[in-house]
């Protein structure tokens, strides 16, 4: 299946994201319940505020998204197959698609990337390779949304690690009116 950015946009708005399954078959997906995050309730650990303050690492916006996208796929178990990479990079082009990246002495580090649309936006994977540093971008993303005027942050499936940065389930009927609500306000992520 050839994803498109009509297709994609089309996915979001309907509250579905889609993922490649081990066959390299993308299949489209709406968790009940959803995680997203409260922006007042992002959790920023004492040792992590450190290494915000001190600005060990660079964060830059959209400089590298498809490395972004491609160091996400780099692990055991993906979902990013090269379908996913090619149609996201298409969706960045179009200015749908954003990426927070760590640096440090230039190198990239860790990173994240998600979909905007209205005042939502849809995280999607994240990645690190240095100590801390996609949980940099994370707060990085968290506050950019919250200067913007975003409504929803969605972190689709919760897990550990977002529960620790304190984003929590929502029934998905609930999501769903977060969302409309959300994609009605005209915000821009750059």
């Amino acid at each position: 299946m050839r994803l498109t950015v009509e297709m994609l946009e089309a996915c979001y708005r309907a509250g579905a994201f889609p993922m490649a399954d081990g066959y390299g078959r993308i299949e489209f997906y709406r968790s009940d319940p959803r995680s997203i995050l409260e922006f007042r309730d992002l959790r920023v650990a004492k040792s992590l505020g450190r290494v915000i303050r001190k600005g060990t690492y660079e964060v830059r916006v959209d400089e590298d998204f498809e490395g972004v996208i491609r160091a996400c796929a780099q692990r055991e178990e993906t979902w990013i197959n090269a379908e996913i990479i090619a149609a996201y990079t298409r969706l960045h082009r179009a200015g749908k698609a954003h990426s927070v990246e760590a640096y440090r002495e230039g190198e990239l580090v860790g990173g994240l990337y998600g979909v905007s649309l209205g005042g939502a936006f849809m995280g999607e994977s994240m990645f690190t390779r240095a100590r801390d540093a996609s949980k940099v971008c994370f707060v990085y993303l968290v506050r950019r949304l919250e200067e913007r005027g975003y409504e929803l942050l969605d972190c689709q499936i919760q897990n550990d690690h977002l529960a620790s940065l304190g984003a929590k389930e929502i029934p998905a009927r609930e999501y769903d009116r977060r969302l409309e609500r959300a994609l009605r306000l005209d915000r821009s992520f750059l």
